[in-house]
């Protein structure tokens, strides 16, 4: 209150309090604080079958253009060209390690429900490839939790002298204990190849499951056996959905834009 101002008050005869601001309850603050922590505790302890993506696609047309590509920040690029790299034959264990021990891999081949698992696929690729070669991607969402991109992915098969091209939705389910990271880690891995998502039902499902289980029995490279107390991550049951479609808890989307 300046000078004027307060001689004027007084000639009126009128008064004024001024407060101080206001101070938070500290053990209010407190407790905000524990309770938020306590929060993203359970949320990264919860199993990866928890944070899967699920979605109907209006096409299955996913062939990507890089030039609209939405930019990332440096910590979500680094994890985008270490899932680029797996998928080109280059595994590293420290690119493994971009996946919470809890995770989920899910594609058309394969079903793997633990980091242990996940480490035998990506480390058996060079062995059943003779190269994979990345022809480009395109982020289409990079949302808080989630960063989803259409990928072109060539793929030299070793006995058959044959290249396979194939187009395919990734979405990435992040960790919520990592998502603000330096080091950003993926709970659930889906690659969707065509417009409907996965009913986790019947024989195809079972190969899935099944080839993914399998593959461990024969991978006794040193870089997987860094993974194997991941097979004891918490995980919990397969979600069925009976349709891959809307009937089955997969809202549609357009991923054409």
């Amino acid at each position: 209150m300046n000078c004027l101002t307060r001689s004027h008050l007084i000639r009126t005869g009128t008064s004024k309090t001024l407060s101080k601001p206001s101070i938070a309850n500290p053990r209010r603050l407190l407790t905000a604080r524990l309770n938020k922590a306590d929060q993203k505790a359970r949320m990264s302890s919860i199993p990866g079958e928890n944070f899967e993506p699920r979605q109907t696609a209006t096409s299955d047309d996913y062939t990507p253009d890089p030039s609209k590509s939405i930019p990332l920040d440096k910590n979500r690029q680094a994890l985008i060209d270490d899932i680029i790299a797996l998928y080109s034959c280059k595994p590293t264990v420290e690119r493994v390690k971009r996946y919470s021990p809890d995770c989920v891999y899910d594609d058309q081949f394969v079903y793997a429900n633990d980091r242990y698992k996940m480490a035998g696929q990506w480390f058996a690729l060079p062995k059943l490839f003779k190269d994979s070669k990345n022809e480009g991607y395109e982020i289409i969402k990079n949302d808080r939790n989630l960063i989803q991109f259409k990928n072109e992915q060539s793929w030299t098969f070793k006995i058959i002298p044959k290249t396979a091209t194939i187009n395919a939705l990734v979405s990435l389910a992040l960790d919520p204990d990592t998502v603000d990271s330096d080091f950003i880690q993926v709970k659930y891995h889906k690659d969707q190849a065509n417009d409907k998502d996965y009913s986790h039902e019947g024989i195809g499902f079972s190969f899935k499951k099944w080839q993914a289980d399998q593959v461990m029995k024969h991978m006794d490279s040193p870089e997987v056996k860094e993974f194997e107390a991941d097979k004891n991550a918490g995980k919990e049951h397969v979600r069925k959905y009976g349709t891959g479609d809307e009937k089955g808890d997969a809202p549609k989307k357009d991923f054409t834009t």
